[in-house]
């Protein structure tokens, strides 16, 4: 089993930075591709950035390059979205989740494994 806690969401104004951070389980760890994804009401979910097992293959969703980083820790087992010049688009349920997979993948059945979520609200 894999077990990913998420935190650092938060309100935060237009314009304003939060970084989120994923704790993750497992020795498999460094392996596993990471992704952030975002469910907001009325919205599909959606792969927001990912982030290769070795770190070196990243992805980011239009929406949000230039804005948000991802990167990862794998001696700490740790992911992290730093997010900046946040909209009020951006606002949403953000899940670190994890793939068995090694390569950056931006196919959501790829990602068996999700954190609970953590609420990022982006006031106008």
């Amino acid at each position: 089993q894999v077990q990913l806690v998420e935190s650092g969401g938060g309100l935060v104004q237009t314009g304003g930075s939060l970084r989120l951070s994923c704790a993750a389980s497992g020795r498999t760890f460094r392996s596993y591709a990471m992704g952030w994804l975002r469910q907001a009401p009325g919205k599909e979910r959606e792969i927001v950035a990912a982030i290769s097992g070795s770190g070196s293959g990243r992805y980011y969703a239009d929406s949000v390059k230039g804005r948000f980083t991802i990167s990862r820790d794998n001696a700490k087992n740790t992911a992290v979205l730093q997010m900046d010049s946040l909209k009020a688009e951006d606002t949403a349920v953000y899940y670190c989740a994890a793939s068995r997979l090694s390569y950056t993948t931006t196919t959501l059945m790829d990602y068996p494994y999700w954190g609970q979520g953590t609420q990022v609200t982006v006031s106008s």
